[in-house]
């Protein structure tokens, strides 16, 4: 396993470095934007399974569970997120300063919304 840490930044010129170098191209944004939604769909099925009323088929081996279906999902995630940075290395959206900008927007648009929700409590 490894402990490294990285910036979002980083992790936006570790994808396109690779892609130029191991991936030749970017796909289209189009064809991107379709496996994200593929893989977003893989990480649901397993979230189904695991943590929801859905099971793993018998034919499947060995159904995971455990640290097992915790690296099935941290994958899956991760498949996700290099997706998710493929689009905005090709929109040219940083998206560190995209998540700050969200985060700030939250913070305003909800900053006493949840406290009072009564179905939080």
């Amino acid at each position: 396993m490894n402990n490294q840490n990285i910036t979002i930044a980083e992790a936006q010129q570790m994808v396109d470095k690779w892609i130029r170098t191991v991936g030749v191209r970017y796909f289209s944004e189009l064809t991107n934007m379709a496996i994200l939604t593929e893989e977003v769909g893989e990480l649901a099925r397993h979230f189904a399974r695991q943590f929801g009323d859905q099971s793993y088929r018998a034919s499947e081996t060995s159904p995971p569970t455990g640290e097992v279906g915790r690296g099935l999902i941290a994958d899956e995630m991760a498949d996700v997120l290099w997706v998710l940075i493929c689009l905005a290395n090709q929109t040219g959206v940083d998206l560190n300063e995209a998540f700050l900008n969200n985060l700030e927007k939250k913070n305003n648009r909800d900053k006493d919304r949840h406290q009072k929700n009564e179905k939080l409590r």
